[in-house]
């Protein structure tokens, strides 16, 4: 008896008009919007300025988006081109199939692009943006539940997702391997900012701490997919993958730490450069306004010792004035006395 169980959409398109909304590309769009949100909010924290993410992700979005889309149809190769199969469903992203591999190397590359346009480190990029990524996986990985696929082996949990039959499955129960990964990369952000704020991780190794992190759960959630896949030596692709990729991101935070410990002091020259010339700028207009000052107080100072001289000289000229009369007066009365006698 079904007691409970997660149930899935029963489509996953709404119609706006003649205008479709899918559930797959409202996830992504939401998620690349979460995305650059938080990592221009951990640049600036880092000294950088505002807008530089969102122009960064310019470059990094699309390059993603192919890599993702790439590496998706080159290791399901046999959805597209084998016998009965339709070439062109190749281009339907909107469907599903993007391989968070193929769209960190690629996004990675179209990152480095826009880095390098705005004389900017990549390793210092990846680290404000490492969180922000994985919440977009968050996000995104609810465009497999609008799609309903991707779910793991049959299940009688009462987080059982409830999957309808169509062409390419089979209805029944299962494990919500969409819902597990995206608990899963909420709890890779968490770690990695808390691990950036009390290691003062950089140089690429809050993004490194990431990659090994996510790379840990998806090894795991993978075994759980019942999915068609490639296997080597009898193990998932993707596992291999995952393995892999997680041991060169723990290679790179072991060296990285040796090679380059700290953190970045500027993550952005440029606008440092400009920023320290302003100040300059400023402290010269000081220095000019000061001295005009100085020159206004010295000028006034010598106004007021000459308008004290000419008063001096004035006084000492009345009394000079004062003593002649007073001489003309004696020698008056002088003439007079000797008249009379």
């Amino acid at each position: 008896m079904e007691l409970a169980y997660i149930p899935s959409p029963s489509t996953g398109v709404i119609h706006l008009g003649p205008i479709p909304l899918r559930g797959y590309a409202f996830c992504i769009i939401l998620g690349v919007f979460v995305a650059v949100w938080y990592g221009n909010k951990r640049w600036i924290a880092r000294g950088g300025t505002a807008g530089t993410v969102a122009d960064i992700a310019v470059w990094a979005v699309p390059f993603g988006l192919v890599g993702g889309r790439l590496y998706h149809v080159i290791t399901d190769y046999q959805l597209y081109f084998s016998d009965g199969q339709d070439w062109v469903d190749a281009f339907k992203i909107w469907e599903g199939g993007l391989g968070i591999w193929g769209a960190i190397a690629f996004g990675a590359v179209g990152a480095w692009i826009g880095c390098r346009r705005r004389g900017i480190p990549l390793p210092a990029y990846a680290d404000a943006i490492a969180p922000g990524i994985v919440l977009a996986q968050a996000i995104g990985r609810w465009g497999n539940w609008f799609n309903q696929e991707l779910y793991g082996k049959p299940t009688d949990l009462p987080w059982a997702l409830k999957i309808t039959a169509s062409a390419n499955r089979e209805a029944g129960l299962y494990h919500p391997t969409f819902l597990y990964e995206s608990l899963w990369c909420v709890g890779v952000a968490v770690l990695v900012v808390w691990a950036d704020r009390r290691f003062t991780l950089g140089h690429g190794r809050a993004f490194a701490l990431y990659v090994a992190a996510y790379c840990a759960g998806r090894a795991w959630i993978e075994y759980m997919r019942v999915d068609e896949a490639h296997h080597i030596l009898g193990v998932r692709l993707n596992v291999w993958t995952a393995i892999v990729v997680f041991l060169l991101a723990v290679l790179y935070m072991v060296i990285s730490a040796r090679v380059r410990p700290g953190r970045e002091e500027i993550v952005e020259p440029r606008a440092a450069a400009k920023e320290a010339a302003g100040t300059e700028e400023g402290a010269e207009d000081g220095s000019v306004k000061d001295a005009d000052a100085e020159a206004g107080s010295d000028e006034k100072a010598g106004a007021e010792e000459s308008g004290d001289a000419v008063r001096d000289g004035a006084e000492e000229d009345a009394g000079e004035s004062g003593k002649s009369g007073r001489s003309g007066e004696d020698v008056g009365h002088g003439a007079g006395s000797t008249a009379k006698g």
